[in-house]
């Protein structure tokens, strides 16, 4: 393990194994870097693999911000210390999805990789705000596991599962209510709005893989804020399809990045 600090001086906890082409990969909400265990494996010998924790996950430090738009910048801050002279793939699951997202509307990157992370903000505010009472008082537990229960699936092995049950044990609620605070506080369309504006700054390539049924139209409104976008469903693959099939998800990859 190695670490830096961001522009904010927030400690960031990352690995950096393999050789090749950087590849950078992103961690979800309450997880940490230790979830793409697999696709490291897998993808070590061809790549220059990243992964890092997120502020206020795992090995990380504390933050004031937990937005995505903070979060980009601890991607930012890894790729600085890294000295990184080619610009890195990227791969980021759930939050990491909208952070590399972010990070390439700002920043050079050879590829964008968003996994299971729809950016049409306003469907998830409407899904998410009738649990934000019990997210903010003592009910957070029960109402975090019901969240990843309805979206997990049940393709995972045992030891996967067990993995994910132990980061939900250990979730911080300031850290969780910290990265949805713009959710909850942000009119549904001036979220999109929001999206609107980054979309155009990404020149590039981007996959979109979705283990979970897409919205109505949600498609046609990603073509319109990135429109080379790539997008596939992987139907019933749920939430974590990366780790459902890994060597599926990494020949993806390979042939995603070959293109790209």
């Amino acid at each position: 393990m190695a670490d830096c600090f961001t522009v904010d001086g927030v400690r960031i906890a990352f690995d950096d194994v393999g050789s090749g082409p950087p590849l950078v990969l992103v961690h979800g909400i309450t997880d940490n870097r230790s979830l793409w265990g697999p696709i490291v494996d897998r993808l070590k010998d061809e790549y220059r693999c990243v992964t890092l924790d997120l502020r206020g996950h795992g090995d990380s430090g504390d933050a004031v911000d937990y937005s995505a738009l903070a979060m980009a910048t601890d991607v930012g801050a890894v790729v600085a210390a890294l000295g990184l002279t080619e610009a890195p793939r990227l791969v980021g699951h759930s939050l990491g999805g909208v952070v590399v997202t972010v990070y390439a509307a700002g920043a050079a990157a050879a590829a964008v990789v968003n996994v299971d992370q729809s950016l049409r903000f306003g469907d998830f505010a409407a899904a998410l705000t009738p649990l934000e009472g019990a997210l903010r008082g003592d009910g957070f537990p029960e109402a975090l596991t019901a969240i990843f229960a309805s979206m997990q699936g049940d393709r995972l092995d045992e030891a996967t599962t067990r993995l994910l049950m132990s980061h939900r044990e250990h979730a911080r609620q300031d850290v969780v209510l910290g990265v949805w605070d713009l959710v909850f506080s942000t009119p549904a369309a001036d979220l999109d709005a929001l999206v609107a504006q980054l979309g155009p700054a990404i020149e590039a390539p981007y996959l979109a893989l979705h283990g979970l049924p897409l919205a109505l139209g949600y498609v046609e409104w990603l073509h319109g804020i990135i429109p080379g976008a790539v997008i596939e469903e992987w139907p019933g693959d749920g939430h974590y399809l990366h780790l459902v099939d890994p060597d599926r998800f990494v020949a993806r990859l390979r042939t995603f990045f070959a293109s790209a």
